[in-house]
């Protein structure tokens, strides 16, 4: 319970500095980690911290790839291992699945909503009918914190565990 208290309070102080300053901050992230590793240390012993560190490698390697192309920000990468420091492997692993797909949801309505693209989509579509060679009107290179659907695939994974209650 209390770790699922730490990892809600992590989760929306780094949704708020990631939306406010597109950053996660180290000095949020690593005295959390350190606590967690602690925590699984005293409660579990040296099973409890391979659990930790476990989940804390797997957390980082689903996104080290995104994160070596470009894709995402260290902060971002830190976080999910974070994540997985705190609840282990398996829960890092729902939350990446989740987490997934709320980032595409995300860029979808960024594409489909964002600034003239009701219009560009329109432009597309009537030259497309009438066979112009049109330009490609989604080459579009937006970025959107993300953070956010980290922070949206914990809770899911919290909620679908049954830990989260809603009122």
């Amino acid at each position: 319970m209390f770790l699922d208290g730490l990892l809600l309070a992590v989760l929306a102080i780094s949704v708020y500095t990631d939306l406010k300053s597109r950053k996660i901050y180290n000095k949020l992230i690593y005295p959390v980690l350190i606590l967690g590793f602690i925590f699984h240390l005293i409660q579990g012993g040296w099973e409890g911290l391979a659990f930790s560190i476990a989940g804390f490698f797997m957390g980082a390697f689903i996104l080290i790839i995104p994160f070596f192309l470009g894709g995402i920000g260290a902060g971002d990468v830190k976080l999910l291992a974070l994540v997985g420091a705190l609840k282990g492997w398996v829960f890092v692993i729902y939350t990446g699945i989740y987490m997934s797909l709320i980032g595409g949801v995300i860029a979808l309505f960024l594409i489909l909503f964002g600034k003239g693209m009701i219009q560009k989509l329109f432009i597309y579509l009537v030259g497309l009918r009438n066979k112009q060679n049109m330009p490609y009107v989604f080459n579009q290179q937006k970025t959107y914190p993300y953070g956010v659907a980290i922070a949206g695939g914990a809770i899911l994974t919290l909620f679908l565990e049954g830990r989260v209650v809603v009122w």
